[in-house]
């Protein structure tokens, strides 16, 4: 019986899913790692490994989370998974012959592995447990210092409510459209810390309407001088505005306090199904923001500091808020058409001047501020580096005696822009190298070392590196350059990401079994930090990348765009890492 079927989404004819094959494999590869130790177990699921139970509703569901907990056993991970479950198709009966059964229960697995490899990485000890009560508070003392709404939301999809945490720019229209969340509100916390909440704000945010913000003093402080409440009674707060069919409800903390209002649809949707398609609208507005002031300036003139302009105009002036995301916040508010003394540094080939701006526009220098390098600065939503120009207040100007901030604000193209300065909290490098060899990938190891441009304002400086998990045999591309400016950012962007890319590293004939990657545990491999930054030094302007795997380890120079010779005479030697 194979394990190989034809694409449960396209039935065959080709699709993105299955990469236009036609068919999918019918196996599900569940892996635990020990972060501590490098330990690594696996287990293969197939068709034959599925034992199907009637759920309440007369459903056959294999559950698969007992065997992920077997596997963080075995290498000593504490490790609490979702759950983690196989729905079978209607058709199966347990009375039904075996070849029949075995053939549905393919279907079901080849469309449960749309994601075939599974990765779930955890500890020896078990982290510290999450209150959900105390990260609300954080939650809402953070909304408070970042000039933000915290919105608890939840939905009606079908017969469940789904419930979201996130951070809004007030003003901002509710999302539209079924949305990913928790089952209930204490869920929705567990999984929702300050950096998930922002993730999305710049987008949710753009059609905020044009209003001006005035941050007043600073504020920083360890705790919140209003409590939101306990997290039961927020809940049912919020499901009491479930009323007369209304799709959701929202709760918004702003001000220090909570306000309360169900969702309502905009319009009449001539169709049931074109309700996710039409805009949502709260029953009930909260007041304007107690900060919203009104300065004369009306929205015919300038865009929001608060949020986008809904005329989709440039900004005319942006809000910059510099954080730890705990308890120290700077507001920064730069307006098109302030008067500032720009120091002209250069001239673009193209023959426009070059200028800096005071230091208040540097946000390298507001990292010092807060124990940080200016490396360590990124945008809140999303992590993205912040730009050299912008740590360090460049500016191309398009004439000269053009308005030097109304570029550098126009440059920036939002009205809102939350910057972290803190530095990701990721494990060594030689705790990744470890992990890597355990699950039997490839590690690649860039750095670039551009100091000698420091001070040129028109070419980027300073070291880059990356850390990317690529197939086993891969090799190293000369297109493989490094983007990120520190170690630490470039380790946390692989782990983020690598439970998602592993699904890149499954070979793509479904005919191919999956490998099954299993490792002891192990003391991590001497760290090559110092020797890779010494071959860069060596190599200035050009990228050098380690390449390690089980076998062994490599070190390539790329050379305008063509890969270099092996550098092992260079300070590195060859053989097993």
């Amino acid at each position: 019986m194979s394990d190989v079927v034809a694409c449960p989404a396209c039935g065959g004819a080709g699709c993105p899913r299955c990469r236009r094959r036609g068919r999918r494999r019918a196996q599900l590869l569940l892996t635990v790692a020990n972060r501590d130790t490098g330990a690594v177990a696996s287990h293969l699921v197939t068709p034959a490994d599925l034992d199907p139970r009637a759920n309440a509703a007369g459903d056959a569901v294999v559950d698969l989370t007992p065997r992920v907990r077997d596997l963080a056993s075995a290498v000593a991970v504490v490790l609490d998974p979702e759950p983690l479950r196989v729905r079978l198709p209607a058709a199966w009966r347990p009375e039904l012959p075996a070849t029949y059964r075995y053939a549905l229960a393919a279907v079901a697995l080849a469309d449960a592995a749309r994601r075939p490899w599974r990765l779930w990485v955890g500890g020896s000890t078990a982290p510290c447990p999450v209150d959900p009560g105390v990260r609300l508070a954080q939650l809402c003392h953070l909304a408070d210092l970042l000039l933000l709404d915290l919105v608890v939301t939840v939905r009606r999809q079908g017969d469940r409510h789904v419930w979201t945490v996130r951070y809004e720019v007030p003003g901002s229209p509710v999302r539209t459209g079924p949305v990913e969340g928790s089952a209930d509100l204490t869920a929705a916390l567990l999984r929702t810390d300050a950096r998930a909440a922002l993730a999305g704000l710049t987008d949710r945010g753009l059609t905020a309407p044009a209003g001006l913000l005035e941050p007043g003093p600073r504020r920083s402080g360890p705790a919140s001088p209003t409590s939101p409440g306990p997290v039961g009674e927020v809940a049912r707060r919020v499901v009491a505005e479930l009323t007369d069919g209304r799709p959701g409800a929202q709760a918004v903390w702003r001000d220090g306090g909570w306000w309360h209002s169900g969702l309502r649809y905009a319009g009449s949707p001539g169709r049931s199904t074109a309700r996710d398609r039409t805009p949502l609208r709260r029953v009930t507005e909260p007041p304007d923001p107690s900060r919203l002031g009104r300065s004369g300036v009306g929205a015919s003139d300038v865009s929001s500091p608060l949020g986008g302009s809904a005329r989709g105009r440039s900004p005319a002036a942006v809000l910059v808020t510099v954080t730890d995301l705990r308890h120290r916040v700077v507001h920064l508010t730069w307006r098109s058409g302030a008067l500032e003394v720009a120091r002209p540094v250069a001239t673009t080939p193209d023959g426009r001047p070059v200028v800096r701006l005071p230091e208040r526009y540097r946000l390298g220098e507001w990292a010092r501020v807060f124990g940080v390098l200016p490396e360590d600065l990124a945008e809140a939503d999303g992590g993205h580096m912040i730009d050299r120009d912008l740590r360090d207040g460049y500016v191309s100007l398009p004439w000269v005696g053009a308005d030097p901030v109304g570029e550098y604000v126009r440059r920036i193209g939002v009205g809102r822009l939350v910057v972290t300065a803190a530095r990701p909290e990721v494990p060594p490098l030689v705790d990744v190298i470890r992990l890597v060899r355990g699950l039997d990938l490839a590690l690649h190891v860039g750095v670039l070392d551009l100091r000698q441009h420091a001070g040129d304002p028109l070419r980027p400086d300073g070291r880059w590196w990356s850390v990317e998990v690529r197939p086993r045999d891969a090799p190293v591309h000369p297109d493989d350059l490094p983007t990120r400016p520190s170690l630490a950012s470039a380790l946390d962007d692989c782990l983020t990401h690598l439970a998602d890319d592993l699904g890149e590293m499954v070979p793509p004939d479904p005919d191919e079994s999956l490998p099954v990657p299993g490792w002891p545990a192990c003391e991590p491999a001497a760290d090559p930090v110092s020797a890779l930054l010494r071959l860069a030094a060596q190599h200035a302007g050009r990228a050098v990348t380690l390449r390690l795997t089980r076998a062994g380890h490599t070190v390539h120079r790329h050379d305008g765009g063509k890969e270099g010779a092996p550098l092992n005479a260079f300070g590195i030697g060859g053989g097993p890492y």
